[in-house]
């Protein structure tokens, strides 16, 4: 979920074929390493119920294994532009895959739910680190115009693909041992070392001389406003797949692979979409996309409400999971344009983690509550309310968006607080998964 960043010079006019070819690689190891991130959020959904019964985890602890991820991301994204002012894009990058290596196989080897959770913190903290770094290194190897959004476009779509691409992985491995999810992004990401070491551009000069979040951007409506409503649909999103997970397995006694296909539906709709997201934004604009996005989300949740909804799949829980693809498809990129659109093109590098913390912070409080309130009850009926009560915040949220819209295209006034009205932008921006996390 798009940064603005220096331009970058123009290239030869007549680039050489060998040059070609490692931009090319570079771009594909910059989206790998965004695939693996995504991948790491959905690979463990599935297996949750498998790591409840190894490790004899309660579910306030099992969703932590989800949790924990999103924890480390958000505790790190306000670290990381200082991270990587002191010690350059290239090398954090670099240093950041096998520490992420190390936790995977940690939390592979772990016998307690302690140390799952706290290998899980650090994954997401080295994924807090190398998602922004790897954009905005495509930002400088990248020429500025339709080169740079081509390469934009393949790294968010590699993100979204990811979590779909998590799903099947886990639906295949997990019943050899869920163990096997947890590991499978390490090995990929020391592949993805031993290509970046060899085609990680050099840092320059605007690296340690790049913008910091300042307390104007803490108060800044737009930036707000987008970071709730994508904090609520991420947190409900992944609230609804925790709880169908563990309900497909008590009810429907399904294993894992059967379970990964069910969810197709609320997340392969975002991959074949995202090529045309630009577009969608550029016709229709951000906030009506956004409160489009939210009411999907909002009747999607409230259809599991039904009596009933919950004992078939096709007739009672599918609608639900299509409303909430569909929020995605709708939202996915609206979310991120109108978050930074109006912030002044100097402060977005600075405005993108605030924006992706709170995105995080949206799993983070979520989940917990959740599995709070699965014990209430049938352990339905409770949780299931929450996430529509949640989902109805976000749809008033993006209301307040249209209504914001409406006035800046009436009130042209400027000022600290009121910058001018950008124009629509023409293609995709920075992107941020159905994890909340930026592709």
């Amino acid at each position: 979920m798009p940064t603005t960043v220096r331009p970058a010079e123009a290239p030869p006019a007549a680039a050489s074929p060998r040059w070609r070819l490692r931009e090319r690689a570079l771009l594909l190891v910059l989206a790998g390493n965004m695939l693996i991130d995504a991948l790491e959020v959905s690979v463990v959904l599935v297996a949750l119920p498998a790591v409840r019964a190894d490790l004899g985890l309660p579910l306030w602890q099992a969703q932590g294994v989800m949790s924990g991820f999103a924890l480390g991301f958000a505790a790190l994204l306000l670290l990381g532009p200082r991270i990587t002012a002191r010690w350059g894009r290239r090398r954090v990058y670099l240093v950041s895959l096998p520490v992420f290596t190390a936790a995977s196989v940690a939390g592979g080897l772990a016998e307690d739910g302690a140390v799952l959770i706290a290998a899980r913190v650090v994954t997401g903290a080295c994924a807090a680190l190398t998602a922004p770094t790897g954009l905005a290194i495509i930002s400088t190897a990248f020429p500025e115009g339709a080169e740079r959004r081509r390469a934009v476009s393949v790294y968010s779509l590699f993100g979204a693909a990811g979590f779909t691409l998590g799903l099947l992985s886990a639906g295949a491995l997990t019943g050899l041992s869920w163990r096997w999810d947890v590991v499978l992004p390490g090995p990929v990401a020391l592949v993805l070392l031993l290509f970046g070491l060899r085609l990680l551009p050099a840092d320059d000069a605007s690296v340690r001389n790049g913008p910091r979040p300042t307390a104007a951007l803490l108060r800044h409506g737009p930036l707000l406003r987008s970071a709730v409503g994508a904090a609520l649909l991420n947190g409900t999103y992944l609230g609804l797949l925790v709880l169908l997970t563990l309900h497909f397995q008590a009810r429907f006694g399904w294993d894992a692979w059967r379970t990964a296909l069910a969810f197709l539906p609320a997340c392969l709709p975002l991959v074949l979409s995202l090529p045309f997201a630009g577009r969608l934004v550029e016709r229709f604009g951000a906030a009506r996309l956004v409160a489009a996005g939210a009411a999907a989300a909002l009747l999607g949740q409230a259809l599991h409400l039904r009596p009933g909804a919950l004992d078939d799949y096709a007739s009672g829980v599918l609608p639900g999971l299509l409303l909430v693809g569909a929020a995605f498809v709708l939202s996915f990129a609206a979310l991120n344009l109108q978050a930074l659109a109006s912030v002044p093109a100097p402060q977005r590098p600075a405005a993108v983690p605030l924006y992706q913390a709170g995105v995080q912070l949206g799993v983070v409080l979520v989940l917990p509550a959740v599995a709070v309130l699965s014990t209430v009850g049938d352990g339905l009926r409770a949780p299931l309310a929450l996430l529509t009560a949640l989902a109805a915040a976000g749809f008033l949220t993006a209301l307040t968006g249209l209504r914001g819209d409406r006035s800046d295209r009436t009130d042209r006034a400027e000022g600290p607080d009121r910058p001018p009205v950008p124009k629509k932008p023409s293609g995709p921006s920075r992107l941020s998964g159905p994890s909340g996390e930026t592709a």
